[in-house]
């Protein structure tokens, strides 16, 4: 099984007193990288992904840059759960890849953990994309980092 980890791209800051942190947009810039990331991910990915998606705005715009359909789940939101997120994914024993769009640090506890089986506060920059892979190699399960791209290499 592939899991695809997709933090949002750059949103906009919150400024006293307006709004709540679930209704902040994707800026200009972080539009770009999103529409970039989602290009890259549309030649890579198969067309079985599952994509699961925060509903906070900033997660549901860049995850709409694929142009694929999506499904939102409130496990997914700001400060989730990194239990939540894998049992979502049903991580390691669905049979199509899943796609995640969703926060920090919850990305980076999960992608710790799914790696070392640790969960560490790892970085994943704005708009980054971590993509892992659970295999069986002569009976024994292993997880391959099978990439990391953040969109301002692209």
């Amino acid at each position: 099984m592939d899991l695809i980890l997709w933090r949002h791209a750059e949103a906009f800051e919150l400024r006293d007193g307006e709004g709540d942190d679930l209704s902040r947009g994707l800026t200009p810039k972080g539009e770009r990288q999103a529409q970039r990331m989602a290009d890259w991910l549309n030649q890579r990915m198969a067309h079985s992904t599952r994509i699961l998606v925060s509903p906070a705005k900033r997660c549901q715009q860049t995850a709409k840059a694929l142009g694929r359909s999506f499904k939102t789940l409130e496990a997914l939101a700001p400060d989730a759960d990194g239990e939540a997120l894998l049992k979502s994914a049903r991580w390691p024993d669905a049979h199509e890849p899943v796609l995640v769009v969703g926060h920090q640090p919850t990305l980076g506890l999960v992608a710790s953990y799914v790696l070392n089986g640790v969960p560490q506060p790892w970085a994943v920059k704005k708009g980054a994309v971590w993509w892992l892979r659970n295999r069986d190699r002569e009976g024994q399960a292993q997880v391959v980092l099978q990439a990391v791209q953040g969109p301002d290499l692209l």
